[in-house]
């Protein structure tokens, strides 16, 4: 692939040649034009592991993007730019370690490999432990459907790195039901195995605590509402965030930058 590098940029095709941006790169690119058509991609033999791959991509951005959408509201203000993309690569390799499908149908398994997710940072620029280093424990309930994220007494100063004029923090312990995705010959898409439960969401903070002064010991329980039934097919994916404020005349003010948040158990 070519790549321009004088002073006139533009995009198109000229002749046999076309020109393009790549998102988040730097520069122009440029690329002979042509290929295979989509009508041979869907139906030419020679293309069926292309088929098989672009099917099992397909499900594992429609696993990926359930995953997101359970905890939108905390990614808004924790994720770093390309967590989607991220995200989407975390369920393929989970992808690929099914054999108990044929190649481009093999199912999502969270519950089989949570290894791929666990540990997930959603800011790979702005780590947690990079901003938390406060000893912590999670003990889930037997039901799955609660979790006790415990911290003893830290000092801020000590323990965090605090971006410049924060005057507060929060501490969250999130929990959201993932349930493995398979592909459904009939609707010709990847769902969910156990619907019921998958996407819900609890979350659960500290409240606003000061970054100068010394917290007392830390109970964040976070419990899901009406005591779902989460079966075998479900994995409970714990979260724990810290998000940064500026106390002003009594209100509070979010950092857009210095917040983390990474997956920190799955059970």
């Amino acid at each position: 692939m070519a790549r321009q590098k004088g002073h006139i940029k533009y995009v198109g095709t000229l002749g046999e040649v076309r020109h393009f941006k790549i998102k988040n790169n730097p520069g122009y690119y440029a690329g002979l034009k042509g290929g295979p058509t989509g009508e041979q991609i869907a139906s030419d033999p020679a293309f069926v592991r292309t088929r098989e791959n672009m099917n099992e991509f397909g499900g594992s951005a429609t696993a990926g993007r359930s995953f997101r959408t359970s905890i939108a509201t905390l990614i808004r203000n924790s994720a770093d730019s390309r967590v989607t993309g991220r995200i989407t690569a975390v369920m393929k390799k989970i992808n690929l370690e099914d054999g108990s499908e044929a190649r481009g149908q093999r199912a999502i398994l969270v519950t089989a490999a949570p290894q791929y997710l666990d540990g997930f940072e959603f800011n790979k620029f702005n780590s947690f432990s990079g901003v938390f280093n406060a000893p912590y424990s999670i003990t889930p309930s037997v039901d799955r459907d609660e979790s006790d994220l415990s911290i003893p007494v830290f000092n801020p100063l000590d323990n965090m790195f605090i971006p410049a004029g924060a005057t507060h923090f929060k501490i969250i312990n999130a929990i959201t039901v993932m349930s493995d995705f398979a592909y459904n010959p009939v609707t010709k898409a990847y769902e969910p195995k156990d619907p019921a439960v998958n996407g819900l969401t609890a979350i659960a903070d500290s409240g606003y605590l000061p970054v100068n002064v010394p917290t007392t010991a830390l109970n964040i329980v976070t419990t899901i509402p009406d005591s779902p039934v989460i079966t075998a097919d479900s994995s409970v994916v714990n979260l724990i965030a810290v998000e940064f404020y500026q106390e002003v005349n009594g209100n509070y003010y979010i950092f857009a930058q210095g917040n983390t948040m990474k997956v920190a158990k799955i059970f």
